[in-house]
């Protein structure tokens, strides 16, 4: 389970996600909800993590147990699959989630086989 904010554009800001995210063999490629995210190697300014296919860039994180994955500075709701609920409430401090910090949402499949065709035609 990752925490998946998105930087480009909204600094601490951004739309964030709480869901499964799956790794290339190589474990530097994260899919999550229909993209594929690199790792910057320090390549980025505010993320960890770029798309592959629009360069924006990303914070990809495991999530705390406290529930504050949202950088002190930021704000806004955090979108949390609504097929991981049960097993993130098992991992944090609380008991419920608190609606004024978290919406449900569906986190899509990620075509990783669309993803390998494009990095290998480069």
């Amino acid at each position: 389970m990752k925490y998946i904010e998105l930087k480009s554009g909204y600094g601490n800001n951004g739309p964030a996600w709480i869901g499964m995210a799956e790794f290339s063999k190589s474990g530097r490629t994260v899919y999550f909800h229909g993209k594929a995210l690199k790792n910057s190697n320090a390549r980025g300014i505010t993320g960890n993590y770029y798309d592959v296919e629009n360069g924006d860039e990303y914070w990809v994180s495991g999530i705390k147990r406290n529930g504050t994955d949202r950088h002190w500075a930021g704000g806004g709701k955090v979108m949390i699959d609504r097929k991981v609920v049960e097993l993130y409430l098992s991992l944090v401090d609380f008991d419920e989630l608190d609606k004024k910090r978290f919406e449900l949402t569906d986190i899509k499949s990620t075509d990783k086989q669309k993803f390998a065709e494009l990095e290998n035609s480069k």
